[in-house]
């Protein structure tokens, strides 16, 4: 399936998706916090410490956001050198804030966390890593060295040796944990994020395939009648011509080139894929049309159709939708990809569930990645040998899980080593099953008339 290719890896860069302004506002915010932090110390519990120099340190922050506000417009997007540089002075400001406030003795040196896990979320792992060493190194000289405060007794404020480990400790493990928490859980929402638009693209896609066919079909059977009473007027004209003249050979060039439109027309676009009648198939009808392009790959596709335990019940007839035909298509090409020499597509049905079984005779699935199958960009974790090659399937396998899904089927993947009547290949399968009873699948009952074909808008 040829839809997006996206690159998961560390080199792509996502902290131009950061705007200068929302990381001064935010600064902003902590100014005002730092600021009110000293005056209620000072003023209400009349502690002591190096005000002056902590009015400096906040100064500096003030005169840092006035330039960057002045410099660069509201509208910038940070680069990932800019988005690092500025998160580099948040960690610089606020460490230095500390030691001259009491260093660890001051509660409020547990936002040294903050601008770690905002570089977990917009940079890169490398410049992560980098201002997580920065932001460790830090805690761990203000640990031992910083300007002491003290009490209006002029008692100076200490933490028992203790007690202070166990804080630095904490902070340690803080900035690692929530730094990597932080990024598995962005990673996470970006590859989501990704996957839910390919599928938008590739239904887009297959939509404005079926589009295309429809109208090339329209005017197929519109053509059809008028290319038809020319084929005939010029066979009539050649019966009453004389042979190896020049109207003769006209009259042939017509009838020819009437031909040639027909087969023209026809090879571009199956007929009646634009018609209302046709736009709802039998179940079969709708998975060979699945199937169609991997059909010719070197492999036995073998279909069983038939319903379950009630040989008087119908086959059922489905809408051609462009998400159910895509998603098929995609398991089917997984299975037709992986398989040693054959697939089974086993279409069965009953009075309550519609059910597609796709079966092949490969190595099954990875123990490692059965699990999250249907999850976007899957990557296995070790090397095996049952499923060689099976690393890229992860983003297909997502889109025709969400499609599907979406039509109102559940999906079950799973491995068979044993072969038996409803698994006559011991290797991966997978089930599709809908309820006939949902809205999505329903078609016209027999006899209904569907009214005029509509133009294509």
């Amino acid at each position: 399936m040829d839809v997006i290719d996206y690159q998961m890896g560390e080199d792509r860069e996502r902290s131009n998706w950061v705007r200068l302004r929302t990381l001064l506002r935010v600064r902003w915010f902590a100014i005002l916090g730092q600021s009110a932090a000293i005056i209620v110390a000072v003023q209400v519990y009349g502690l002591r410490m190096q005000t002056g120099y902590a009015i400096a340190v906040i100064g500096l922050a003030i005169i840092a956001n006035l330039y960057f506000t002045a410099v660069y417009p509201k509208n910038k997007r940070l680069s990932e050198p800019e988005a690092f540089f500025m998160l580099i002075i948040d960690i610089f400001q606020l460490a230095l804030l500390l030691y001259v406030t009491g260093g660890l003795v001051n509660p409020f040196a547990v936002l040294i966390l903050a601008p770690v896990t905002i570089a977990a979320t917009v940079l890169q792992l490398r410049s992560t890593l980098t201002l997580g060493m920065v932001a460790i190194s830090l805690v761990s000289v203000i640990s031992q060295y910083s300007q002491p405060i003290a009490t209006a007794d002029g008692i100076i404020l200490t933490l028992p040796p203790l007690i202070q480990f166990g804080f630095w400790a904490a902070l340690v493990i803080g900035i690692a944990f929530l730094a990597v928490y932080a990024r598995q859980v962005t990673m996470e929402m970006h590859a989501m994020a990704e996957a839910l638009l390919a599928t938008q693209l590739a239904l887009a896609r297959e939509q404005k395939l079926t589009d295309l066919g429809g109208v090339v079909a329209a005017a197929a059977h519109e053509l059809g009648t008028p290319l038809s009473t020319i084929k005939l007027i010029s066979s009539e004209l050649m019966e009453e011509l004389e042979e190896n003249t020049d109207h003769y050979d006209d009259v042939a060039l017509i009838g020819n080139q009437a031909d040639r439109c027909r087969d023209i027309l026809r090879s571009m676009g199956r007929a009646g894929k634009d018609d209302l009648h046709m736009r709802y198939a039998l179940l079969e009808t709708v998975v060979r049309e699945a199937a169609d392009p991997h059909l010719n790959r070197g492999k036995t596709v073998l279909f069983h159709v038939g319903s379950v335990n009630d040989e008087t019940l119908v086959q059922p007839t489905i809408p051609r939708r462009p998400e159910i035909v895509h998603g098929l298509r995609n398991l089917i090409q997984n299975a037709v990809d992986f398989a040693e020499s054959n697939v089974q597509i086993n279409v069965t049905w009953d009075r309550d569930m519609i059910n597609v079984r796709i079966m092949d005779d490969g190595k099954g699935f990875p123990a490692s990645v059965l699990p999250r199958i249907g999850d976007p960009f899957v990557r296995r974790r070790r090397q095996t040998n049952d499923r060689p090659g099976y690393e890229g399937m992860g983003l297909g396998m997502f889109i025709a899980k969400t499609l599907l899904e979406r039509s109102g089927a559940t999906l079950t993947f799973a491995n068979s080593r044993t072969k038996t009547t409803a698994q006559p290949l011991a290797g991966a399968l997978i089930s599709v099953r809908w309820p006939r009873d949902i809205e999505y699948i329903a078609a016209p009952e027999a006899g209904e008339p569907l009214g005029e074909n509509q133009q294509f808008s």
